[in-house]
């Protein structure tokens, strides 16, 4: 396995907020994990990312155990929901950012950076500012200066959610055209059902600090307690014109 976390416990003030976390992930694929505000989701990925400590357990990236590492050591990048760009560099400098960190020759990064802005359908818009851009090309951006710099590990925490429906599912669909290509390894923290079961090749879902993860999507569908079959009862009422209420159980 690529990423192996092994009874990963944190508390804050007594109370446990991340229990006994244990699973496991190959690369070059998504772990969707669902759950609401609260359930330990966010901590979690700042624990893997180094950016939190665990009181106890290990975190064993591509074969090294990086459970002290350093997170700058760790090679792993943590997306937030805010695109938290570089509000005084353009959009070309923001994705380059993390390459002339490396010095690597100017010709590579304006190599690397001319094809990351084509895969990112931002072609043409190196030289905007982002208080010129969208919030959805923000997004794409945050995502290129992430990927370029080619981390073992992608942590995305609901990295869609301030976004409107259609740019949502836009940028939904770009995440997962950069996964191939990218081969990215990464967790997807999300509270949405649809956007988890969309996003994910294994699904996980959290509740009170507590993560199972599913063998495959057919066991979370079937699963009473992930909510999806009362979603399915939801839109099969509204078809057949039955009264209908709201009744998430996650």
């Amino acid at each position: 396995m690529f990423l192996e976390i092994k009874n990963i416990s944190k508390s804050y003030k007594k109370e446990k907020v991340v229990k006994n976390l244990n699973f496991s992930l190959d690369a070059n694929l998504t772990l969707s994990v669902l759950g609401k505000s609260g359930c330990g989701k966010t901590t979690m990925l700042k624990i893997i990312a180094g950016l939190e400590s665990s009181e106890e357990g290990e975190i064993f990236l591509d074969a090294k155990n990086i459970t002290r590492e350093k997170a700058e050591k760790r090679n792993t990048i943590y997306l937030y929901q805010e695109d938290l760009l570089f509000p005084h560099l353009n959009v070309f400098e923001n994705i380059a950012f993390a390459l002339h960190i490396r010095k690597l020759p100017e010709k590579v990064i304006i190599t690397k950076v001319k094809t990351m802005l084509d895969n990112l359908e931002l072609s043409g818009q190196d030289h905007k500012m982002p208080n010129e851009l969208s919030g959805g090309q923000r997004q794409r951006v945050s995502f290129g200066r992430a990927i370029i710099s080619n981390p073992s590990l992608l942590l995305l925490d609901e990295p869609f959610g301030s976004l409107d429906s259609l740019t949502r599912n836009k940028m939904q669909k770009l995440f997962k055209n950069l996964s191939r290509k990218y081969n990215i390894t990464s967790i997807f923290v999300t509270h949405d059902l649809k956007e988890a079961l969309l996003m994910g090749d294994q699904i996980g879902l959290m509740k009170e600090g507590n993560l199972k993860v599913y063998d495959s999507k057919e066991e979370f569908i079937n699963d009473p307690g992930t909510g999806v079959q009362n979603e399915i009862l939801f839109w099969d009422k509204l078809k057949t014109g039955e009264s209908v209420e709201e009744n998430n159980s996650i």
